[in-house]
């Protein structure tokens, strides 16, 4: 996600002749928002890895691996940007050329396979005008804004995409509270769905997990916060900032990654300012974990972008992350993963103001405290943060979704 993934997709790859062996079985069109982002990719090889003819409709972003060039079948859609939706309006027009050039390739779909709505309706659009009767899988990793504001134009929206549901065989999810919250209770959704969450790739376990029983960190330095990822939100950095000022010679907070929905300028300024804040640029997101989080105490997921909707109901990456790695996360109490957090107790949670909070915690935490949950988390057995079967169990529903297609 952050920086070169060439060796990430290398290490994650199968013996070919494994794959060799089980054979080519179905053809499946991939249409996605980021060709180039890690989450993508990792998707993009579970399906290759059980035998899935892939090829890949899809755009591109500027903010990070620019220069990945896909070792798989691409047709480019052309370039999108995050979070501007008369932009993706714009461009989703801009690709109907593209995927009309490949009609006759579509023809020949035994599956479709479309992360978040607008690479869904492109897939639809496909299906349509290639005459398929092939299924389409619609995914989603996050409940967009103004998908489920409150405005006419976001009700218009909503309806849009109910009507759209009507065409998808199985809806694909990453946090069962995108399920619970959204699509039962709002969108009124009674088909079928599977959930995938943001676990790590199963060759993490290359990596020795810290055991329960290691030895505590002496505490003769600043608590180290760790902020590894999309860095997203500017009230969220507003409120580190403030935190950072608060607390100077208390906590440390660290950043690498990416920044998307924060102002750059802003972002700069603060970490050039506060002695307390680092910013170590971005990272390779599956070979860089255990450096990342070797160093850190704690691993911010306090997401208040969106905090009625998508940030309560998501679950981050950086949970399942740190969580194998055995550093707590920090969490707003109710949130999805603030909930996860305290019904095992392996993090801390925060209620408003999290200012106030978050200041008495950190100047009243003990290491006794501290090492306690430490211990508690890693004693939670992998599952809950590396994939197991999950990715074999999803591509043996899209196998029987397929029996007549491909």
């Amino acid at each position: 996600m952050f920086g070169t993934v060439d060796e990430l997709v290398r290490d994650e790859m199968p013996n070919r002749a494994v794959v060799s062996a089980v054979g080519i079985r179905k053809k499946l069109f991939y249409f996605c928002s980021e060709v180039s982002d890690a989450t993508t990719l990792k998707r993009i090889q579970q399906f290759i890895d059980h035998g899935f003819d892939i090829t890949v409709f899809g755009f591109c972003r500027t903010r990070y691996n620019t220069g990945y060039e896909p070792a798989w079948p691409y047709v480019p859609l052309g370039l999108t940007v995050d979070g501007r939706y008369w932009h993706r309006l714009r461009a989703m027009l801009g690709a109907l050329p593209a995927i009309i050039a490949n009609r006759a390739r579509l023809k020949h779909a035994g599956l479709f396979y479309a992360r978040n709505l607008d690479q869904f309706v492109l897939a639809l659009f496909a299906r349509l005008i290639a005459f398929s009767r092939a299924p389409i899988v619609y995914e989603v990793l996050d409940i967009p804004p103004f998908l489920a504001g409150r405005g006419v134009g976001s009700m218009l929206l909503r309806w849009f995409e109910r009507l759209c549901l009507k065409g998808a065989s199985l809806l694909v999810l990453s946090s069962p509270a995108f399920h619970r919250q959204y699509y039962a209770a709002t969108q009124k959704y009674r088909g079928p769905w599977f959930l995938l969450e943001n676990k790590l790739h199963p060759s993490i376990a290359a990596i020795d997990r810290p055991v329960a029983e290691a030895p505590p960190r002496e505490r003769g330095h600043p608590w180290v916060v760790g902020y590894f990822g999309l860095i997203r939100g500017q009230g969220t950095f507003d409120l580190m900032t403030r935190l950072a000022e608060r607390l100077q010679g208390r906590v440390v907070f660290r950043f690498r990654g990416a920044l998307t929905t924060v102002d750059a300028g802003r972002f700069h300024t603060a970490i050039a300012r506060m002695p307390n804040m680092e910013f170590g640029g971005p990272y390779q997101p599956h070979k860089d974990l255990e450096d990342l989080y070797r160093d850190v105490d704690f691993a911010w997921a306090l997401d208040l972008e969106h905090t009625d909707h998508n940030s309560r109901w998501l679950m981050p990456c950086r949970f399942y992350e740190s969580g194998y790695f055995g550093v707590p996360c920090l969490a707003v109490r109710s949130f999805e993963v603030g909930s996860v957090l305290e019904r095992h107790h392996i993090g801390f949670t925060f209620d408003r103001p999290l200012e106030e909070q978050l200041v008495h915690f950190f100047e009243t935490l003990t290491v006794s405290d501290y090492e306690h949950i430490r211990a508690r988390l890693r004693a939670v057995p992998q599952e809950m943060f590396v994939a197991s079967d999950d990715a074999t169990r999803l591509c043996t529903l899209l196998e029987e979704l397929t029996p007549h297609h491909g």
